[in-house]
């Protein structure tokens, strides 16, 4: 099963037509209108049930509001399918499923609503719900075009029967740390208890650093976003031994440099081919009955404790786009969608967590009956994402470049490298 919350920085859309009957020029420029709307959720099963039991409940009360739902078209992604839609003038009025990666790419196409400026309670409301993680998600403007929807903190799975075989601790594993990872590497490899110890997506794609370096450089940096002030981060001590870590894994032939010939993202954990897997509170659902599995913390070079260690949020948002007809509509119904009842369905239904700042009330009964989610949900506030960059494809495919020069090799000079791919995108970030 493909993993669900792929995030995908947009890449050049070709202009595909995906006709739409609630969404048009409409309200544009105007006072926005009320009446009825289209939109798009994930393919995950799981949250197509939210979704769907979320729009019945806003039909019954709005029947001259009605929504119309359904999945993300079929494509290469979903962000290259709302490129395309943005292109033909013909997205829904809401995506739930926006990647901010890809945020900047669609604001720079015209897509997105200006949410701060045309809704006069969207500050207070996103500002309320989502507390200090709403600026994270701003543009470069300082103004929203996304709400900050649900959060996948990223943990480190392990497979318990796989560090037997290895004569590793199964319950209580040493992986806090790079060298202690790379022990553990050794010996399942020496013991032939799985044929890799991690496997990360190793194919050209640029958006793959954020499941191989990004999520433990934030791990290692305290949260240090890929660029800061427009100027890269990654050639401090903490992205050098980052680097360093994983130019080890490929070196000794921990991970591999082939791309998987299955799912790429969880196919390589839950087909037991490799003994660890980086994935979010998602992987429950991709694991069970596959492999019997725990989770610790992502690991560090000092190994940081795990109430101090930041990770990956892989947040997913909802987007406004601009070719709605009745935006009015379209906010009322996602300020429905994000209640604090909705928000507790959400968890629920897909183990995922609301981005919101009292996520632990929301959450504390299902906590307590799923204590598996709970080291999730205490990461939920050290979550980060995605700088929200102009030119952030660019900035991604110099960075995976240099990789791939550098570290997929398990060979290269690291330092020269990235020293190099940092100018690069230094020039990048300045325009």
């Amino acid at each position: 099963m493909r993993r669900f919350p792929r995030v995908t920085v947009l890449a050049a859309a070709a202009a595909v037509v995906l006709p739409l009957s609630a969404c048009g020029s409409g309200d544009a420029g105007g006072k926005p209108t009320s009446g009825p709307i289209d939109i798009w959720y994930s393919t995950n099963e799981q949250e197509q049930a939210w979704a769907k039991a979320t729009v019945s409940a806003w039909n019954a009360d709005h029947p001259k509001e009605k929504v119309t739902a359904k999945a993300v078209p079929s494509g290469k992604s979903t962000e290259d399918v709302i490129g395309a839609a943005i292109t033909a003038g013909n997205t829904p009025c809401l995506v739930y499923n926006t990647a901010p990666a890809a945020v900047a790419a669609f604001q720079k196409q015209g897509g997105l609503v200006n949410l701060s400026d045309t809704f006069g309670d969207a500050e207070s409301f996103i500002k309320q719900r989502s507390g200090g993680a709403v600026d994270g998600f701003r543009s470069p403007d300082g103004k929203l075009y996304q709400v900050p929807w649900k959060t996948n903190p990223f943990m480190l799975y392990y497979n318990k029967d796989v560090f037997k075989k290895a004569g590793l601790d199964a319950e209580n594993p040493k992986l806090s740390t790079y060298d202690d990872v790379l022990a553990a590497a050794k010996k399942i490899k020496s013991s032939k208890a799985a044929k890799f110890a991690l496997y990360p997506p190793a194919t050209s794609d640029y958006t793959n650093a954020l499941f191989d370096f990004y999520p433990m450089y934030l791990a290692n940096s305290g949260g240090k976003q890929l660029v800061k002030d427009k100027k890269a981060t990654f050639t401090s001590q903490a992205g050098q031994q980052t680097l360093g870590f994983w130019q080890r894994m490929y070196a000794g032939g921990y991970s591999s440099p082939e791309a998987y010939s299955g799912d790429m993202w969880a196919g390589p954990f839950a087909d037991e081919v490799a003994a660890m897997g980086i994935a979010g509170p998602w992987g429950k659902g991709q694991f069970d009955g596959k492999v019997k599995y725990g989770v610790v913390p992502l690991p560090t070079a000092a190994g940081i404790p795990a109430d101090k260690t930041s990770t990956f949020a892989d947040s997913k948002n909802v987007g406004m786009f601009t070719s709605c007809k009745h935006k009015q509509t379209a906010w009322k119904f996602t300020k429905f969608s994000m209640s604090a009842k909705n928000d507790a369905a959400l968890l629920k239904e897909t183990g995922q967590f609301p981005t919101r700042d009292d996520v632990a009330a929301v959450a504390g009964g299902y906590l307590k009956d799923n204590p598996f989610y709970q080291p999730f949900a205490d990461a939920v506030p050290r979550a980060v994402d995605v700088p929200n960059i102009a030119g952030s494809t660019e900035v991604w495919k110099t960075f995976r470049t240099a990789w791939e020069d550098a570290v997929l090799p398990g060979k290269g000079d690291v330092k020269s490298t990235f020293d190099k791919a940092a100018q690069q995108i230094d020039d990048q970030t300045a325009g």
